[in-house]
């Protein structure tokens, strides 16, 4: 039993990680209608610029190495939306071929990512923490502030999305672009705003996954990206509060599952999900009504 209380409570800290991730990917697909391929290449991306800050240049604590990581991804996935995604977009009716344009940047920047810091494994420079007791479970302050920090971020994307001017617009452009635009909003705007947010998340949720994980490859976003989309999916595609629910359940799946058999399989839990899921509610398990 106490086993279980283990992997129930790091099955929470995956949650998070996956919570944070997973909002990013529905957000961008919410306005663009297309699922970003590369996104796992972001989160890597935002893992080693954190190790840049925190490791090799200014040893920056590693909270703000984590923004700073998290920003320049925000950054560099506007960079990218304008100068590669859009025009391409703009110039194919079917999404297939924005697929193929992202899939080709996941390689792309992997193999950049392995160019520049090779493929040796890569740790944050923190100190050691000792687990601390939490009831049955065991969790290291890391880690109980990356579960603390997803709360706040997930509570954050509710009030914008709730509350703001900003919200309701990228709610109305999820909903329908070309009416959204007729109504005097300006999409391109409303674009570029989600896919900075889209991308610090990512950025942030990368730094998280290594500083949970304790370290880094460049892979680490291409592994992570599977159990993404499983949670996005059984969640709902394009519903952000489903892909929060999907991010527990797929969460607390895989790593309570790992307590029971061989871990090395515990993202094939994630994949039965996802089947069964596809099975029986192809929709998702929280999809908004025209969206699923």
């Amino acid at each position: 039993m106490q086993l279980f209380w283990l992997s129930f409570g790091f099955g929470l800290v995956t949650a998070s990680v996956l919570a944070i991730s997973a909002v990013g990917l529905s957000l961008q697909f919410g306005i663009t209608n297309y699922i970003n391929f590369a996104y796992g290449d972001f989160m890597a991306l935002g893992a080693y610029i954190t190790y840049v800050f925190n490791n090799e240049v200014l040893h920056w604590n590693i909270w703000v190495a984590m923004v700073a990581g998290a920003l320049a991804v925000g950054v560099f996935a506007v960079i990218i939306q304008r100068i590669i995604l859009s025009p391409f977009a703009r110039r194919f009716d079917k999404t297939f071929y924005v697929l193929i344009v992202t899939f080709g940047l996941s390689l792309i920047l992997l193999n950049l990512m392995y160019s520049i810091w090779g493929a040796t494994v890569r740790f944050y420079s923190v100190p050691i923490n000792q687990a601390l007791h939490i009831g049955p479970m065991r969790f290291t302050a890391y880690q109980m502030i990356v579960m603390v920090i997803a709360v706040v971020l997930m509570g954050a994307v509710h009030v914008l999305l709730k509350t703001t001017r900003l919200g309701k617009s990228m709610r109305a452009m999820s909903d329908n672009t070309t009416l959204a635009m007729t109504s005097g909003i300006d999409t391109k705007r409303i674009t570029t705003i989600t896919w900075f947010l889209s991308g610090t998340l990512a950025g942030f949720a990368g730094g998280a996954l290594g500083l949970t994980e304790g370290n880094l490859t460049p892979a680490s976003g291409e592994l992570f990206l599977f159990v993404i989309f499983a949670a996005v999916i059984v969640g709902g595609v394009g519903s952000i509060y489903g892909a929060m629910a999907g991010a527990v359940l797929i969460g607390l799946a895989t790593e309570i599952s790992a307590a029971f058999i061989d871990p090395s399989y515990k993202l094939d839990i994630a994949f039965v999900i996802l089947i069964l899921t596809l099975l029986f509610r192809p929709s998702g398990l929280f999809a908004r009504p025209g969206k699923g």
